[in-house]
C-alpha cells in the first residue's frame, strides 16, 4: 500500500478520534468522559489528540459540523427534488425520524452539549452560528424553489427555516422521551400542514390587501 502523506495521515488520526469520541461520549457522556479515554479508545496518545483538538468540545463541534452537513445536503435535495410541497414536506420528515431513530445516543449527546452550551457562552456562540449557518442554507433553497415556481411566500424564509428547526428540536426531543409512543410520520405531518398553513396565508384576502 502506498505510504500516507502527512496531511492524510493527519486527516485518518481525526476521523479516528471523532469514532472514538462517539463511542467514548456515548458510553460515559460528554462532561465525565476524559480526553485521556477518547485517545487511548483510538489507539493515540494525548498529544495526538492535542495536535488535532483544543479541547473535547472542539472535537463535539467537529461532529456536529460532519452531522449538519450531511443533514442540510439531505434537505437540499428534497428542496430541489420532484413532487408537490405535501410530497416533500413528508419525504422530509421521514428523512429526519430514520435518521434520529437510528441513532438515538447521538441525539442524547446533542441535547447534553445543547444544555451545556447555553451555561457557557463561547460554545453557546459555536453552536448558534452552526445552527444559523443551517438555517440560512435552508432559506436559499426554500427561495430559489420558490423563485423558480414562480411564487412569494407570505413569511420570510429565514422565519420559515428558524420554524422547521424548532419543530425538528422538538419531535427529536420528545421522540427520545418517549419512544414509540411518539408517532415517526409526526414531524412530516406537522411540515405539511405547516407549509399547507403558508400556502393559506399567501392566498388570503387580508395578506393579499396588506402587501398592496
Amino acid at each position: 500500500m502506498p505510504r500516507l502523506t502527512r496531511k492524510e495521515k493527519q486527516a485518518h488520526t481525526r476521523e479516528c478520534l471523532m469514532q472514538s469520541a462517539a463511542r467514548v461520549f456515548t458510553r460515559r457522556g460528554l462532561q465525565q468522559a476524559s480526553i485521556d479515554e477518547v485517545a487511548e479508545d483510538a489507539g493515540f496518545t494525548k498529544g495526538a489528540f492535542y495536535a488535532n483538538f483544543k479541547s473535547k468540545e472542539e472535537l463535539f463541534l467537529a461532529m456536529l459540523d460532519e452531522r449538519f452537513s450531511e443533514r442540510i445536503e439531505e434537505i437540499e435535495r428534497v428542496i430541489a427534488g420532484e413532487g408537490t410541497t405535501a410530497e416533500k414536506a413528508q419525504r422530509a420528515g421521514d428523512d429526519f425520524t430514520q435518521m434520529i431513530v437510528a441513532d438515538r445516543e447521538w441525539q442524547r449527546l446533542f441535547f447534553e452539549f445543547s444544555a451545556y452550551a447555553a451555561r457557557n457562552d463561547e460554545f453557546r456562540e459555536e453552536l448558534v452560528t452552526r445552527y444559523r449557518s443551517m438555517r440560512d442554507r435552508i432559506a436559499a433553497a426554500l427561495r430559489a424553489r420558490a423563485e423558480a415556481a414562480g411564487f412569494e411566500s407570505a413569511l420570510p424564509y429565514d422565519q420559515i427555516a428558524l420554524m422547521t428547526c424548532a419543530m425538528a428540536n422538538g419531535v427529536a426531543l420528545e421522540k427520545l422521551l418517549e419512544g414509540e409512543e411518539v408517532p415517526d410520520d409526526l414531524y412530516g405531518t406537522m411540515l405539511t400542514l405547516l407549509f399547507a398553513g403558508l400556502d393559506t396565508l399567501k392566498r388570503s384576502p387580508e395578506v393579499a390587501a396588506a402587501s398592496t
